[in-house]
């Protein structure tokens, strides 16, 4: 097969020898034994939070009371940009070419996360918070929050790889009003609204005490959810919720791997699927693996409940390479952009080194690639039809001396945000352990 790409867009698909024939006076490049697929898209992540990583191993729930809203809250502008582009050199590195971050909780630095996009190449989803009742590092009266996410939302027009949306963190971070007016304002702006939902036992209680209602039962209430609308996590669903769901045409961002490292359950993705509720793959800024995520993604549901019904396929390879494309495309309300190599589309695609023992020899390419695909196998990275990346490693910018640059600042920018962490770090406790 071969590919034709034109102003950063793929123009035709078709048989090489047939698009050859089409196009004699176009250049080609033959790349035997690679495969070219989409690029990863990463429905839910955290862009300005790769500073803190491992701070946050081993911690019990709600970590971003004690360590995320600390953290990024006292993030001064050089340090959210940074951040991001660390962030952003991550998820290329593994093979994402579009990243939903859910918005920085920092005073007033979202614009150094699009120069951090620009930079490298990463197309990006940046929301606004829009909280009214706190969470952030600055919180503003209710007109000042809607007009900023009013100036937000026309600011990226015709951006090529920037997408504006809106978010609140959590529901009780917001009054009902708030909730509604910003979820409105995002559908009537063509964009995404995030929020994170049943994500930990503890919130859910205290949204049935607080209102009576468990948080995502609460959001359907004020009229916040809808197609514009991408909910983080999902974890703690009723059938009831399910129905909320898909009735409403609400997304879901499926994080399995933040169900392993600090999550209370796994969402039903599989449930989801065969509703008909939308879902994409997300890492919420744990690591920035495409493939392991979908391994993670196939893993958790076969563990959770394959293994209990007797399903051994659990979705089978395809759907985990869908949910994690064209499926996370569709969720974050890029499916008019990116997620799938077909015309008129974004150039956004991976080149993929088949020529490896662990696709040799090859039976079913998919599954191949959900439990046998790795970051390494990975050749280069492409946006707009641009190379970003070969070999893991950025052609037009210098990634080493942003990684010096991060280890110089990093230790003092985080032993000046007020962190609580309940356990002390594995490495401190080494000496207590038996010879």
């Amino acid at each position: 097969m071969a590919v034709l790409l034109k102003a950063g867009r793929f123009a035709e698909i078709a048989e090489a020898a047939e698009l050859r024939a089409r196009n004699p006076g176009s250049g080609w490049l033959e790349l035997p034994h690679h495969l070219m697929m989409p690029g990863f898209i990463d429905t839910h992540t955290h862009l300005t939070q790769s500073l803190g990583k491992s701070l946050v191993f081993g911690e019990p729930s709600e970590i971003f009371r004690r360590i995320w809203v600390p953290l990024e809250g006292s993030l001064d502008e050089r340090m959210v940009y940074l951040s991001a582009k660390l962030s952003a050199l991550e998820c290329l590195r593994g093979g994402f070419t579009t990243a939903v971050d859910a918005g920085t909780r920092s005073a007033g630095h979202v614009d150094r996360l699009a120069d951090a996009a620009r930079e490298t190449g990463l197309r990006v989803v940046i929301a606004r918070i829009c909280n009214d009742l706190g969470g952030t590092a600055e919180i503003l009266d209710q007109k000042s929050i809607l007009g900023a996410a009013e100036a937000h939302l026309a600011q990226y027009d015709n951006d090529p790889l920037i997408h504006p949306s809106l978010a609140i963190s959590i529901p009780e971070a917001a009054s009902d009003g708030m909730l509604r007016d910003v979820a409105a304002m995002a559908a009537r702006a063509g964009a995404i609204f995030q929020t994170h939902v049943n994500e930990h036992l503890v919130a859910v209680e205290r949204s049935l005490v607080a209102c009576g209602h468990r948080p995502l039962e609460h959001l359907a209430h004020v009229g916040a959810l809808g197609p514009q609308t991408l909910i983080a996590h999902s974890t703690l669903v009723t059938p009831s919720e399910l129905n909320i769901l898909r009735d409403t045409g609400t997304a879901v961002a499926y994080n399995p791997v933040a169900s392993v490292w600090k999550g209370n359950a796994v969402a039903p993705a599989l449930q989801m699927h065969a509703l008909g509720i939308r879902f994409g793959l997300g890492t919420d800024g744990t690591r920035a693996d495409g493939f392991r995520l979908m391994d993670a993604a196939e893993s958790l549901q076969r563990a959770t409940y394959g293994l209990a019904s007797g399903d051994s396929s659990c979705g089978a390879g395809w759907l985990w390479l869908d949910a994690a494309t064209r499926m996370a495309a569709e969720a974050s309300g890029l499916a008019a952009i990116t997620g799938q190599i077909a015309p008129g589309l974004a150039a956004d695609f991976l080149l993929v080194d088949l020529d490896r023992p662990e696709f040799l020899p090859s039976h079913d390419l998919s599954w191949e690639l959900v439990r046998y695909g790795n970051r390494d196998q990975i050749d280069a990275v492409f946006t707009c039809g641009q190379l970003r990346m070969v070999k893991g490693w950025p052609v037009d910018w210098d990634a080493s001396a942003l990684m010096a640059e991060v280890r110089d600042r990093a230790g003092p920018a985080i032993a000046t945000a007020q962190i609580q962490r309940v356990h002390q770090t594995a490495d401190s406790l080494s000496s207590m352990r038996p010879a």
